[in-house]
């Protein structure tokens, strides 16, 4: 028997709901504020020369006024690509090209879209807290499987047990609390 089992088991479930949790802050990340923020755009993907690209490794994206970006693409050749990407995505956004770089200026938010961003990122961080759990699942398994094949002791899978929901409820707080910012972010005028 040996406490290194559990101890793997733990520190694989601990590692992956990190990722959940940074998933979770990624997701935020790409809803729209009413400030402006690189990471609305840094993930939207470009169609450039048949490949699709993330803008990010396309162009350079600053932040010169509070409602204002600005993207200086890497190769001017790439302008017309990210442009379309920015029209066809969600962001109800509208680039203005001066041959140089694209300007994104982004207009007050009226109070029914913030509401309705709440209640989206509100299901974002409802997938983070889901995928948690599914994590927390997949680890219980592992551990009454360890139980079953008399790896490990019945008090050692209850105390590995319980150390797992002490995670869970961790990175699900660590959701709770970036949601809460969130969403504060989202109703200030």
């Amino acid at each position: 028997m040996s406490d290194d089992l559990p101890a793997m088991v733990l520190d694989e479930a601990r590692d992956k709901m990190a990722k959940a949790v940074g998933h979770t802050r990624a997701d935020f990340a790409g809803v729209r504020t009413g400030r402006a923020s690189p990471g609305l755009v840094e993930k939207l993907i470009v169609e450039y020369y048949g490949v699709e690209v993330p803008l990010q490794q396309l162009a350079n994206v600053s932040v010169p006024e509070a409602r204002q970006l600005v993207i200086n693409p890497y190769d001017k050749g790439s302008m017309a690509a990210i442009e379309k990407a920015i029209r066809n995505s969600d962001l109800g956004l509208n680039p203005s090209n001066d041959g140089v770089s694209i300007r994104l200026n982004f207009p007050p938010l009226t109070a029914e879209r913030r509401k309705e961003l709440v209640k989206v990122v509100r299901g974002m961080a409802e997938d983070g807290r889901v995928a948690i759990r599914n994590l927390r699942r997949a680890a219980r398994h592992e551990l009454d499987a360890l139980a079953k094949d008399g790896d490990i002791s019945e008090d050692e899978e209850a105390r590995a047990e319980k150390e797992l929901d002490r995670i869970t409820h961790a990175r699900e707080g660590e959701i709770d609390q970036t949601l809460l910012h969130k969403e504060q972010e989202l109703l200030e005028e």
